[in-house]
């Protein structure tokens, strides 16, 4: 297994480093994070131009036929600049959903779109219960000529405020399945929730709302869903393995400069411990998630791999985040330092595909399943 990067990923990382920290400084992250529609049309557009929307799809559907390695590349990049955009949501999450589950009519006619940057989708999955599990899927949808109807309440729904089309996961009598729904269809209604991360996660209400079925047949949605969060798991550990390095390099730069008793704080052993507890919890996971990745390109089944690196990447931001924090004192915790971005980000983003305790369940199902291997 070979996990150098080749000279067109090491270009593709610098062109994507050097955009983000000239066009998406922190002071900008506080500004859009401050607006009501929480992302820049005028950044939006220019990641399009710069074809990262394209990145992961044919090219028979207007994309660039890119290896999930680079999405790996550019979410790590996102993740040291916390760059505001729907481009989870919308390329990774809803975006897989349409290329492993649509229709080719349904491929043809959206992903294009996404590919442009000219659609924004968002996912709605999770209902007032928090479960990630299938049971917790509990809105029904009641089938209306070619149409469906949906009447109930999608929670954590990100980007749905700025979203012109939304992937509904629902209850059919065949299983769980998937829909396409206008957001500005009547009976749909995104509200945006004050968080501690000040992303964009919303509540939408569906009353009588018309919606499409994705793909051609009720009943295969939760197989999609599980495919599309594996992977959605291992692009959203990429974007937090970027915030842990970024953490650590705020706070090392910062140690040196904070004088305490006539001497930089980093030179007292404690913060030279703290320091190093970070480093250690950082460098088995920049690793871990290009070898997840690798096996994702290389068509090999990487789930227990996605849910192992998803727990660790959960916990060991939260520590760096806290360590970070810690040793900038109260300060931190302010808006003033950015290092309070991460902090507030880290908390956030641990439950997105799936928290530690649920990660933690796949792995030992996964391993009661297939017999714990013999070392």
């Amino acid at each position: 297994m070979d996990l150098s990067f080749t000279s067109e990923q090491n270009m593709l990382r610098d062109s994507a480093a050097k955009f983000l920290t000239n066009e998406c400084p922190f002071s900008e992250v506080k500004r859009i994070e401050e607006s009501e529609e929480g992302y820049s049309p005028d950044l939006w557009r220019q990641i399009a131009e710069l074809g990262w929307t394209g990145l992961l799809f044919p090219e028979k559907y207007g994309g660039y036929e890119g290896q999930f390695m680079d999405l790996a590349i550019i979410q790590e990049e996102i993740g040291k600049t916390l760059l505001p955009s729907p481009f989870f949501s919308t390329v990774i999450q809803c975006g897989l959903a349409l290329l492993e589950g649509g229709t080719e009519a349904q491929k043809e006619e959206l992903i294009p779109q996404i590919a442009e940057g000219s659609l924004i989708m968002a996912l709605a999955q999770y209902e007032e219960s928090g479960s990630y599990l299938e049971t917790g899927i509990e809105m029904e949808a009641k089938a209306d000529g070619d149409q469906y109807v949906l009447n109930g309440i999608k929670m954590f729904v990100v980007d749905a405020n700025i979203a012109q089309k939304l992937v509904v996961a629902a209850r059919t009598p065949e299983g769980v399945s998937l829909f396409l729904v206008d957001t500005d269809e009547p009976g749909v209604t995104a509200t945006k929730m004050p968080t501690i991360a000040m992303d964009n996660s919303c509540e939408v209400i569906f009353k009588d709302a018309k919606v499409t079925l994705l793909g051609d047949a009720p009943g295969k949605g939760w197989d999609v869903l599980e495919s599309v969060t594996a992977k959605a798991a291992v692009a959203r550990a990429a974007e937090m393995v970027g915030g842990c390095k970024v953490c650590i390099d705020m706070t090392a730069a910062y140690a040196k400069e904070r004088v305490q008793y006539e001497k930089p704080i980093g030179g007292f052993q404690a913060i030279q411990h703290y320091m190093a507890n970070m480093l250690i919890a950082y460098d088995p996971l920049s690793t871990y998630l290009y070898r997840v990745a690798y096996l994702i390109d290389e068509g090999e089944d990487f789930s227990m791999e996605a849910s192992v690196l998803k727990a660790m990447i959960n916990e060991n931001y939260k520590f760096i985040a806290d360590r970070a924090v810690q040793i900038h004192g109260g300060i931190g915790t302010t808006r003033e330092y950015d290092i309070g971005l991460f902090f507030r980000k880290v908390k956030s983003w641990e439950f997105h595909c799936g928290d530690t305790d649920h990660h933690y369940e796949v792995v030992m199902d996964k391993l009661v399943d297939e017999g714990v291997p013999e070392w």
